[in-house]
Order: C-alpha cells, then structure tokens, then sequence
C-alpha cells in the first residue's frame, strides 16, 4: 500500500514542491494550505493521489477537520511535515510580543499541535515518520532574527525528545535544518518590526538588510530539497538531524567549533560545580 503524507503549508516554497515531488513519487498526499485556491493545481494533477485540505495551523478545529479527511480518504497517514511556518526581522528588544507570540503560535505549536492528532494514528500502526522544518537558525543564532531563532530552538529540543520517545513505537523523526533557500521566507512570509533602535543598525538591521536583500537569489534550490526529504523518509535509518545547503552544513560545523572552544577552555570551572566525590 502506499504512503500518505499529510505536508502542511503547501502554498509556496518547500511545502508545494515536497507536495509534487510526494506526488510525482507515487505517494498520496494531503496538501494542506489556509487558502484551497493556492493548491487546486497540484490537486488538479493528481485528482486520485492528492486530496487538497484547508489548514491554518493555529486553529484546533481545522487540524482535527484536516487529519479526520485525509484519514477517511485515504485510511491512514504515515508520513507527516510540519512545514506551515512565517518569519520575524527585528532585534530582540525591537520586536513586538504580539508578533512573537503570534510566530510562536504557528512555528511551534501549530506543529505540536497537529503532531498531537496523527500521533495516535501512527501508534496504532506502530509506524510513521514526523519530518518537522526548522532552520540552520534552529541551530545557530542571528542577529535581528532572535525571536524567529527561538521558534526554530524549539522546534530542535522538541524534536530530539519526541525521537526518543517514539523510537520504541516505530515512529521515527527527522527535523530539517535548511540554510537560504528560494522560497517566500525573506519576503513576503516575514514581518519587519516597525520598532527601529539606532544601536541595533550595524547588527541586527544590517543583518535584516542583507536577508532581503537576497530574497529571491538565495542558493538553496526547493526541488532539490525536495527531492532530499523524500530520500531521508525512504531511508532505512532516516537521520534525526538533515542540514540542507552548504551554508546550513558551514553554520552547524561553526557552531561546534565555538562549542568545543567554550567547553574546553571553560572544563574545570563546570566539573567543579559538582559535589566533591570520596
């Protein structure tokens, strides 16, 4: 029997070209969106695989709507991605707490929340696969993008956790660390505080500033990473952890580095905060 996906926010970016790679594959899918008319063409080409579900990720009685049609459609869902995602520029004492609350409430539990509804689908098969999006900014932190990095913080430990707790069930989690890739993030997708503190403006604006300014030109190729997500699902021994694009995978090895050096140099001080041991 085939796999279905369920893929959240399939309007753009990765979400509408996982969609149409899962489908190209020979996978049935549900392709979830807040607005139906953004995804009637991929549903158009694959009117027996696809069914198309309206999804805000935010609202409890959609999610339950969307995992309850895709479960009467096709009888079961086996892989799940938590793309459905937006970003935030300003600097952390810029941003406004409506805002970040507001990108906490779709980045992170929005994902925890529909994760919540197919989980008890895919312990029943004791199978499954949850691929969560995140970030290189799940991993390594920006200036002018704290909060946004938060979200994707979060969506790491969260993962990680959810990976052991599912082993034993035959539920298997991978989280995706993607760097620039050309999709709607650094546009249209992300608010800019209107809050302008001048002290931030060689750190976090200037860093806001060369964001968009490459929107569009960014390295990262969305059918590519495609096309990666569908090989680590297929994967026998699936990664937790899938950087995708070569400033995702420099970001990360940084991170250890400075990790390392921190660690290292700071080794005594941290054993010495332990009991002494007889």
């Amino acid at each position: 029997m085939s796999k279905v996906w369920l893929i959240t926010g399939c309007s753009t970016g990765f979400g509408r070209e996982l969609a149409k790679e899962v489908l190209k594959s020979g996978y049935k899918a549900g392709v979830a969106s807040r607005n139906i008319n953004d995804i009637k063409d991929i549903i158009a080409e694959y009117p027996d695989t696809a069914i198309a579900v309206k999804l805000d990720v935010t609202k409890a009685d959609e999610i339950k709507a969307a995992v309850k049609q895709i479960k009467e459609k096709f009888g079961q869902i086996d892989v799940l991605v938590n793309n459905a995602g937006i970003g935030y520029f300003g600097a952390i004492e810029e941003s406004e707490e409506a805002e970040v609350r507001r990108m906490f409430e779709i980045n992170f539990f929005g994902l925890a929340n529909i994760t919540n509804e197919v989980l008890p689908i895919m312990r029943a098969k004791r199978s499954g696969h949850i691929v969560n999006i995140a970030s290189i900014g799940g991993l390594v932190g920006f200036p002018g993008v704290g909060f946004y990095n938060a979200t994707k913080f979060a969506v790491d430990g969260y993962s990680e956790a959810l990976a052991k707790e599912t082993a034993p069930l035959g539920i298997k989690v991978t989280v995706i660390n993607p760097s620039g890739f050309r999709t709607d993030w650094a546009g249209r997708s992300a608010n800019n505080s209107p809050i302008i503190i001048d002290d931030y403006k060689d750190t976090a604006e200037a860093n806001k500033n060369a964001i968009r300014g490459y929107s569009g030109s960014q390295p990262g190729d969305p059918v590519r990473a495609a096309k990666a997500i569908v090989k680590a699902v297929e994967a026998k021994n699936p990664p937790l952890h899938l950087l995708l694009g070569v400033a995702a995978l420099k970001g990360a090895r940084n991170k250890l580095e400075v990790l390392k050096k921190d660690y290292d140099a700071w080794e005594e001080t941290t054993t010495g905060t332990d009991f002494p041991t007889e």
